[in-house]
This record gives structure tokens, C-alpha cells and sequence, in this order.
């Protein structure tokens, strides 16, 4: 990126407006995709999460913490910087969703019930749609939800998931 930034300051200081607007768009893309790499990585980690939970049926205070702290950080690196408008369209989740289910399954085999299941057995076994699906529902609380009240609607659906009335319960 220094490159490409010293590259603009000498485009505009010799007057090539063109070529400095095409440095631009460039350095516009490269920031897009950095941002999207980085909403991946938290998809991962909430699949992974959400991968344990449905076979595992519980849901450990480690792992709320994990679920929550992955949709409160794709909220804020969704948005962009007009706070109007989004990296990621409501409706264009897909194939994040299914680049980051697969990603995920790897560790998520690694971690369930200390490995027993290797990824492709727990392919198997994992009902790939409706993972995908609480995905998408945990996202979709993203775009209706402040900062401040996000927290708690996921708490609200995290008491939906296999073994949630009892980690709400404390039990």
C-alpha cells in the first residue's frame, strides 16, 4: 500500500488526475477486501461455534462468548464508514456462509468431544443448512440492531440454540 500511495502523491503532483483516480479504485478494492477477509475470519469462528453446538446440543459460556463476540465484531467492521451503508448487503451473505462452513470444518472436528469425529464424518452427522441458518439469522440481527441492543437480541437467540434455556439458566 506505500507504494501505491506514493504512486498517487506523484500522479496529482504532476497532474495525471486519471491515472491518481485509478490509484484510487485500487486502494478502494484493496481495503474492501481487507475488510471482507477479516468478516470471514469471525464467520469461521462463529461456524466453528455453532458446528459444536449442534452436535454437541449445550452451549458453554466460552463458546456465548465466542458467538457473540464474532457478530458484535462483523457489526462493526460491516459498516462502513458513512455509517449508512455495508460491506456486506443483507441478502449477499451465501457464499461467505458457505466458504466459512467449510473452513470451519476442519477445527470444529479438531474440538468436539476432544476430536472424536474426523471432518468428514462430521460432515455427515451436521445439518449444513441449518447451521447456515443461525448464521444468517445471528447476521441479520447486524443490520436491525444499534450497538448498544445488539448484545441482547443475541443473547435472546442464543437462548433458542440446544442447550440454551440451561446456559441462560446457569445450569
Amino acid at each position: 500500500m506505500t507504494q501505491e500511495l506514493w504512486d498517487l502523491r506523484n500522479s496529482i503532483l504532476e497532474g495525471r488526475y486519471d491515472d491518481a483516480l485509478l490509484i484510487v479504485d485500487e486502494l478502494e478494492l484493496m481495503s474492501r477486501k481487507s475488510y471482507i477477509r477479516t468478516i470471514r475470519s469471525f464467520l469461521i469462528r462463529l461456524i466453528i461455534h455453532l458446528i459444536k453446538n449442534q452436535v454437541e446440543q449445550r452451549l458453554t459460556n466460552s463458546w456465548v462468548a465466542s458467538i457473540k463476540g464474532s457478530i458484535l465484531e462483523i457489526q462493526d467492521l460491516n459498516l462502513q464508514d458513512n455509517k449508512t451503508s455495508h460491506y456486506v448487503k443483507l441478502g449477499d451473505w451465501d457464499d461467505l456462509l458457505d466458504f466459512a462452513f467449510d473452513a470451519a470444518t476442519d477445527p470444529a472436528s479438531a474440538e468436539i468431544l476432544n476430536g472424536l469425529y474426523t471432518p468428514k464424518r462430521l460432515l455427515a452427522i451436521v445439518d449444513k443448512s441449518r447451521i447456515i441458518e443461525v448464521a444468517k439469522a445471528f447476521l441479520d440481527l447486524t443490520y436491525t440492531n444499534s450497538q448498544k441492543s445488539l448484545p441482547g437480541a443475541i443473547d435472546n437467540m442464543l437462548c433458542e440454540l440446544p442447550g440454551g434455556q440451561e446456559w441462560d439458566e446457569g445450569k
